[in-house]
């Protein structure tokens, strides 16, 4: 009576613990978008390739890389991209993503401009530049028309105030890089340090102008090696196609592991779910990126997680063999199938990890899912799948070899 009450206990532990892993899986994996990023081939955007270009007889000066990187930085956030990548790679190079940005030229002009701003006399002579700027902002005039506001530092205040005095009545040019940008006539001495930009065609620009100014000029010349676009179209394209496929081939493997290991394979399929939410947890837990070499890493990752059950399946099958009970051959068949499934795995672990040492961008995405997969899969099959499989073992669910795949007898 004990027995038969401890038996009914754990079958319903294993029910209901079935039922709540996968129930909160799905769910998990069909809200993943809320907890983790799109990478810009599923997201749409801009892609960016930038150099830093110095003369032959100069040396490029690592650390002007390095602030070129914090001042992009700085105009990226103001342009209000959501998630942005911004890395460096070699030592002249940055590669910029952009999700969510749709006009390419317009992030080229913010990102990539020099934005050096000069006062000029009529005579092409510097009068003051950008360096004594303390902030710039858009505004608009009494007709309306878009304005860049300036504020200038103490220093920078004298001297443009010594510069509309000697100038009066004359024109002062501005310059952005090496652009006229606005030539004002000067009417009045300005000794507060404030100063407008006229000129300029749109709001638009004006409030583009603004950013590369608030963010300083960049320290070095970078030219455009490679800028591609991502329609958000093809982006949208591309996850639902790369998610039907995978969503086909772990169906598939499903019902292979149901037809060939019978009750043992639906235990492996819930523990597929749970490694399946557990790596969505983990890259969101990372503030990882999901591209499409990810998703490739995922799927890769998905064959070795079902590999490693059916290397253990298959050890309990032989220790069924050897007439073992149903409960001893399920803790033989892991302990024999371990060290088979941790070498096999570390292996690719391995690759794994120079990958992502070596390799950059989508091969590092690609590196990083599938190491996440790995570790998720090792657990999910030495750990979840033996712990449920005993489970049942103890509850007499498993009432023959026949329900873990063995057809050599009953």
């Amino acid at each position: 009576m004990v027995r038969k009450k401890k038996t009914k206990t754990g079958r319903f532990i294993f029910i209901f613990l079935s039922v709540l892993l996968v129930s909160g899986s799905i769910y998990f994996l069909a809200n993943w978008e809320d907890y983790l990023r799109k990478g810009l081939d599923l997201e749409g955007g801009v892609y960016v390739l930038l150099e830093a270009q110095v003369a032959e007889d100069e040396d490029l000066d690592h650390d002007a890389i390095q602030r070129a990187m914090t001042i992009i930085r700085s105009r990226i956030d103001e342009l209000g991209v959501v998630e942005p990548t911004l890395q460096r790679e070699g030592d002249r190079r940055l590669r910029i993503e952009l999700p969510g940005i749709e006009d390419q030229a317009q992030a080229m002009e913010v990102i990539g401009r020099t934005a050096q701003l000069t006062f000029r006399s009529p005579a092409g002579e510097d009068l003051l530049t950008g360096g004594h700027l303390r902030t710039a902002y858009f505004t608009r005039g009494q007709y309306n028309e878009p304005l860049v506001a300036l504020e200038f530092d103490t220093e920078g205040a004298a001297r443009f105030a010594q510069a509309t005095r000697e100038f009066l009545g004359d024109v002062i040019y501005i310059y952005l890089d090496d652009e006229i940008v606005s030539a004002p006539v000067v009417e009045s001495v300005i000794a507060d340090g404030n100063a407008v930009i006229t000129g300029i065609p749109t709001a638009e620009e004006a409030r583009d102008i603004s950013i590369m100014l608030r963010s300083g000029a960049l320290p070095v010349d970078l030219v455009e090696l490679e800028t591609r676009s991502v329609g958000p179209v093809l982006g949208e394209n591309a996850l639902r196609l790369s998610f039907s496929a995978g969503i086909i081939g772990l169906s598939i493997v499903m019902l292979f592991m149901l037809f060939f290991y019978r009750f043992a394979g639906l235990v492996a399929d819930i523990s597929l779910f749970v490694y399946l939410a557990l790596v969505f947890a983990i890259l969101a837990a990372v503030n990882a990126t999901l591209t499409l070499p990810g998703i490739a890493g995922l799927i890769l990752s998905i064959g070795m997680a079902v590999d490693a059950n059916i290397l253990i399946f298959e050890r309990i099958k032989e220790e069924l063999v050897s007439g073992k009970t149903t409960l001893v051959a399920i803790n033989s068949g892991f302990e024999r199938a371990f060290r088979a499934i941790i070498d096999a795995n570390i292996t690719t672990v391995i690759a794994a990890l120079v990958l992502f040492i070596v390799a950059s961008g989508p091969v590092r995405g690609f590196a990083v899912v599938l190491l996440i997969g790995i570790l998720c899969s090792v657990f999910s099959a030495i750990f979840l799948t033996r712990f449920l499989l005993r489970l049942a073992a103890r509850s007499k669910m498993i009432k023959s070899p026949a329900y873990l795949g063995f057809r050599g007898g009953s």
